[in-house]
């Protein structure tokens, strides 16, 4: 990381915010991208007096936020279409379907809001939320203030490290450990729903 961390520092403050803040937007698109590290390395890079923190949280918050609505809003518009009627069809049965819906319906904002610390699921939650076609506040509001907490924190992560590169790589890969084993349950749980949902003796 150290060696990465001092190419950054050589790019020019305007493009490094840009480039922080594209990233935070594009992990709502292409989930292996490591937006969170980069966030924290920013973080780093302001406690060592390089960048300011309020800039790089502001733009990677925003960005955030921004992608995952596009995400939300092209699923709206097209999600149910896809699932219906194309190749999504064979992905959701009609009752999984009205099970998703309903599932939203009582548990949307808190999903949402959990989710978005999770990496990988924080991608996939707006995706079926705009596909059972929720109301845009109970989506975006959580994922604001959940991608708030959660870059103010990394921020903070970096910004407390100051220059000891190791030590926020350590907390990283701790951090990022815990996160994705819940992760996985996670998807482990739904994948299960899934199967089960699927054989006809299926009971709701």
């Amino acid at each position: 990381m150290a060696e990465f961390v001092l190419w950054m520092d050589h790019i020019p403050d305007a493009a490094l915010y840009l480039t922080l803040s594209i990233g935070a937007a594009i992990e709502n698109f292409i989930p292996p991208v490591p937006a969170d590290t980069f966030i924290a390395i920013g973080g780093l890079l302001a406690g060592a007096g390089d960048l300011d923190a309020l800039w790089v949280f502001g733009g990677a918050w925003f960005c955030n936020v921004l992608g995952a609505g596009f995400v939300y809003r092209l699923s709206h518009v097209h999600g149910p279409t896809f699932l219906e009627k194309k190749i999504g069809r064979y992905l959701l049965k009609p009752h999984q379907m009205l099970r998703m819906e309903k599932f939203y319906e009582r548990w949307g904002p808190p999903a949402l809001f959990l989710s978005r610390f999770l990496p990988g699921v924080r991608a996939i939650t707006p995706v079926f939320a705009g596909a059972t076609r929720q109301p845009w506040p109970r989506v975006i509001i959580p994922i604001a203030v959940a991608s708030a907490l959660w870059y103010g924190g990394l921020v903070r992560l970096g910004f407390l490290a100051g220059e000891n590169v190791a030590d926020l790589e350590t907390r990283l890969v701790g951090l990022n450990r815990g996160l994705t084993g819940v992760a996985v349950l996670a998807v482990m749980a739904v994948a299960v729903w899934w199967y089960r949902s699927r054989l006809p003796d299926y009971a709701e």
